[in-house]
């Protein structure tokens, strides 16, 4: 295994756990992330380079899963006894067709027109400005009354479909799955909390459907050679996402998203104004 590319797998690992649960946008970080460190060339081809950006996402779900077994356990525990537990499976199938169904669809044409970093930037600065608005509205909202959705187990199949809508937008690089499901969910009348976990669970059949299918669809491209540089990029995933989890969860019980949205907008128009001038020489 090549030893700096070993290092850019490691970089795109962290990255993507660190950024993957954020309302920031993982895919569109990577998308940068892999024009500055020059990830694909001779050595590692675009094609293996997308794959690889997929895959390592099952890293960040297994910190999910790992930070939420308790319960995951529980639910599949209870799956043909407990209406709690029914009621959140059914709400997580629900949420994770809409995207699904976009994404098999739509999938290959997106990435020809909108994986580039000015694409990215733009939609960088339009989801920091979503999530300002809703942001606002949120706190004028809550000083009326409380959200109507406190709990996940509150949700009902209308409420997931919702969420599950606005996952779909995140198909559009730059825009943030995590950030389009809490932000959609509390446009929609779900809590920080609720909206927040939700994602959570949502995420995991979400990013491991993307990751099998990939690894099925482009299994030619792939041999026993790529194992170790996969495998340094899941691990980092997985214990950067990790902490990451356990940090957000503790940030939002005090705290909104706001920083999150500044940071898209100063971050998105950094991108487009090096773009321009010429100082960084993205490549698409």
């Amino acid at each position: 295994m090549d030893t700096l590319l070993a290092l850019k797998a490691l970089i795109m690992g962290i990255v993507e756990g660190l950024t993957e649960f954020l309302p920031i946008s993982s895919t569109g970080h990577l998308i940068l992330t892999n024009s500055l460190l020059q990830f694909t060339g001779p050595d590692f081809s675009k094609e293996k380079a997308d794959v690889f950006e997929i895959v390592i996402q099952a890293g960040a779900i297994l910190a999910v899963c790992w930070e939420y077994r308790v319960r995951i356990a529980t639910v599949l525990g209870g799956m043909f006894s407990d209406r709690n537990a029914q009621r959140l499976i059914l709400n997580l199938i629900i949420a994770f067709l809409p995207a699904a169904i976009l994404g098999f669809l739509f999938s290959r044409r997106i990435k020809e027109v909108l994986f580039n970093p000015v694409s990215v930037a733009i939609a960088f600065i339009v989801g920091g400005l979503v999530i300002l608005w809703v942001e606002r509205r949120n706190k004028d909202r809550m000083r009326m009354a409380s959200a109507r959705v406190e709990s996940v187990d509150d949700m009902t199949p209308l409420d997931a479909l919702k969420v599950g809508i606005a996952q779909a937008f995140a198909l559009i690089p730059g825009t943030s799955r995590s950030g389009a499901t809490i932000i959609g969910g509390m446009m929609f009348g779900l809590s920080r909390k609720a909206a927040t976990e939700f994602s959570f669970f949502l995420a995991i059949p979400t990013l491991f459907a993307a990751t099998i299918y990939s690894l099925y669809k482009e299994r030619a491209l792939l041999s026993a050679a790529d194992v170790p540089l996969f495998t340094v990029g899941t691990v980092a995933a997985f214990v950067s996402a990790f902490l990451c989890v356990r940090w957000l969860l503790r940030y939002i019980s005090s705290h909104d998203f706001t920083v999150f949205a500044w940071y898209r907008i100063v971050f998105g128009i950094v991108v487009l104004a090096t773009a321009y001038t010429g100082v960084v020489a993205w490549v698409e």
